[in-house]
C-alpha cells in the first residue's frame, strides 16, 4: 500500500516558495523603493532685509538730525532786542522829514532820521551792493521796515562777506552794503536800532535779523514797499564829499535821540 506523503511545512507549501520569506526575497530584489525625500531648508533673504534696516537708520538719522536743527534754531531764537547782547536802541519817531540834501546823521551808519523823498527808497529785497549806497535812501528803506547789514570792506574776508551776504540774498526787507570809515568791522541797522560786531560768524547778526526784518512794532510805515528796481540796477552812491557823520544839521531832527543799550 502506498503511504500518504506529508508537507514539509505545516502549510503545505514549500519553504521559500510563496511564503513569507519568499514574498520578502521578491520585495527585496524587483519591487520598487522610494528615494529618500530632500528636504531644501528655505533661503532667508538676506540682501533685501540689509536694505530695509539700511532705510530704517537713514529715516531715523534725518529725524535726528532734523530735530537736532529746530531745537538749535529755537535755541537761538529771540522774542527781543533786550535778549541780545550789545543792541542798541534809539527813539526816532515817525514822519521824519523828507529831504534831497546830504544829512549828518548822529549814529553812523545812520539808524533813522530825514531821509530821501518817494520813491527814493533803497532796493530792500533781499539786494546785496557792491557800493557804499546813499545814506538818505538807506534810511528810507529803515523807515519800511528793512534791515541794513554794513561792513567794513577793508576788514572782513570775501568768505565774510559771501557769509553775510547769505544772510540777505532771498529775505525781502534786508540789503547789504559796504560802508567807508566803519568804526567796526560789522555794523546791523534797522529802524532805530543798532548792532555792532566782529565777526561775520556772531549768531547775533542772524538774531537781529531775523527779530527786526519788516517788524510792524519797531517800523514807522509797516507794509510799505521795499522795492525800487532802477535803484537796484543803479544804486546812488555816498555822496562823497557830504560831511561826515557826527551832528546833526540840515533836515536833522531837533531832538538828539534817546539811546539805550540793551544790558
Amino acid at each position: 500500500m502506498a503511504k500518504d506523503r506529508k508537507p514539509a511545512s505545516g502549510n503545505g507549501r514549500p519553504a521559500g516558495k510563496g511564503g513569507p520569506a519568499g514574498r520578502g526575497a521578491s520585495a527585496s530584489k524587483g519591487g520598487r523603493t522610494r528615494p529618500p525625500a530632500n528636504v531644501v531648508a528655505p533661503q532667508r533673504p538676506w540682501g533685501l532685509i540689509a536694505a530695509a534696516l539700511a532705510v530704517v537708520v537713514f529715516a531715523a538719522a534725518v529725524i535726528t538730525y532734523a530735530v537736532v536743527q529746530v531745537n538749535r534754531a529755537e535755541a537761538d531764537q529771540v522774542e527781543s532786542v533786550d535778549e541780545i547782547d550789545g543792541a542798541q536802541s534809539f527813539d526816532y519817531a515817525a514822519g521824519q522829514e523828507h529831504v534831497t540834501t546830504p544829512v549828518e546823521y548822529v549814529e553812523s551808519p545812520p539808524v533813522g532820521g530825514p531821509h530821501a523823498p518817494p520813491p527814493d527808497w533803497a532796493d530792500c529785497t533781499g539786494t546785496v551792493y557792491d557800493v557804499d549806497i546813499r545814506h538818505e535812501n538807506a534810511v528810507h528803506s529803515l523807515e519800511h521796515g528793512a534791515v541794513w547789514i554794513t561792513y567794513d570792506p577793508e576788514a572782513l574776508s570775501q568768505e565774510d562777506i559771501d557769509t553775510l551776504a547769505g544772510l540777505v540774498e532771498n529775505e525781502s526787507g534786508r540789503m547789504m552794503s559796504p560802508y567807508e570809515g566803519l568804526d567796526s568791522p560789522i555794523s546791523v541797522q534797522s529802524w532805530g536800532h543798532q548792532l555792532k560786531v566782529d565777526s561775520a560768524d556772531d549768531i547775533r547778526i542772524k538774531q537781529f535779523a531775523d527779530l527786526l526784518t519788516l517788524n510792524s512794532e519797531f517800523t514807522p510805515e509797516p507794509g510799505a514797499s521795499c522795492e525800487n528796481p532802477a535803484f537796484a540796477a543803479g544804486p546812488e552812491p555816498a555822496t562823497p564829499d557830504a560831511p561826515a557823520d557826527g551832528a546833526p544839521t540840515d533836515g536833522a531832527p531837533t531832538d538828539a535821540p534817546t539811546e539805550t543799550a540793551a544790558p
